[in-house]
């Protein structure tokens, strides 16, 4: 999971999964059409689990033999160390999936953690860049471009505050994950139609609109890089070892980077560009299916959060403007 380590896991080498679990994973990946980074995380809780269950019960677990009293000892382990709600919830939805997948299989009977109580999750309202700072965020790259000392930046400099410019105006123009700018191609984009074909989560494509303004600054580090010209190239070209394209780990470096610049908390992440795109939509009238289906989302609930922030934004408006309030 995201929020696992080996140092939380435990000590020694990682423990390799049965072939039950590697048919699971594998599963995910070719059937399911589950991201890479999803398939990651879930070997990674998998690998957890039978570590625990090693160091427990001195050896790999037999899958079909686990009851829930098993499960529930894992989830005191978990709390014992002092494991955040969300980290043992995404664990655990991981073990769910793998017991679906056991049913269907009719490698199991029941699914033995379909009722386990877990502890509520945290209700945390999403950080977002309020409106009035994102321009100030999305011209912090092209002050990269500034003279120092009387000399203007070298081509390097030159060509990643284009590129980043580029970048920060697609998050926050379309309410992209950051991982799928990254994988943006060339034919992903429609310059007339002002749109681009996004491939997200379980590698669903959606079609979202973009606004003049990304498409210019794109425009400006193509032209910078040289316009590319075939259809599967990345539009945010990489090194050879990243596999051609940027990295999110870069985007979120460069980031904080002109976090600084801009004044605001360089702590902030890429995904908060998205967080802004939606409440900023919400706050000026979009509709909340609108909303959803922009962000890619596969409930409504996942999208409703974004009305408790603004409501809390309506909320302190009120208190501080109504005479009687």
């Amino acid at each position: 999971m995201s929020t696992g380590t080996d140092a939380e896991a435990g000590s020694g080498a990682e423990p390799a999964l049965d072939a039950i679990a590697e048919g699971f994973l594998r599963d995910l990946e070719l059937v399911r059409n589950a991201s890479a980074y999803t398939v990651r995380n879930y070997r990674q809780a998998l690998v957890e689990f039978t570590r625990w269950h090693r160091e427990t019960h001195g050896g790999p677990p037999a899958w079909e033999r686990l009851t829930r009293d098993d499960f529930r000892l894992y989830l005191r382990a978990l709390g014992r160390r002092g494991l955040a709600r969300s980290p043992i919830h995404l664990r655990f939805s991981t073990l769910r999936g793998f017991y679906r997948f056991l049913l269907r299989e009719g490698r199991v009977a029941r699914h033995p953690i379909r009722d386990l109580s877990l502890p509520r999750k945290e209700r945390r309202l999403p950080q977002f860049v309020p409106a009035d700072r994102i321009e100030d965020l999305l011209r912090a790259p092209l002050r990269d471009l500034e003279p120092v000392d009387g000399r203007p930046p070298d081509e390097r400099t030159a060509m990643l505050a284009f590129r980043d410019a580029a970048v920060l105006e697609i998050l926050y123009s379309s309410g992209l994950r950051v991982s799928e700018v990254c994988q943006l191609r060339v034919g992903d984009i429609d310059l007339p139609g002002r749109q681009l074909r996004v491939r997200g989560k379980g590698r669903k494509e959606r079609i979202v609109p973009v606004g003049r303004p990304a498409l210019e600054a794109l425009g400006r580090y193509w032209s910078r890089i040289g316009q590319p010209s075939q259809p599967d190239q990345p539009a945010f070209p990489g090194g050879r070892k990243t596999g051609g394209t940027i990295q999110p780990s870069e985007v979120q470096t460069r980031l904080k980077r002109h976090l600084r610049t801009a004044g605001l908390d360089p702590k902030l992440t890429p995904h908060k560009l998205r967080h802004s795109f939606a409440t900023h939509l919400l706050d000026r009238g979009a509709d909340l299916r609108s909303v959803q289906e922009l962000l890619g989302h596969a409930r409504l609930s996942s999208t409703e959060i974004y009305t408790h922030v603004s409501t809390e934004r309506l909320k302190r408006a009120y208190q501080q403007a109504h005479p009687r309030a």
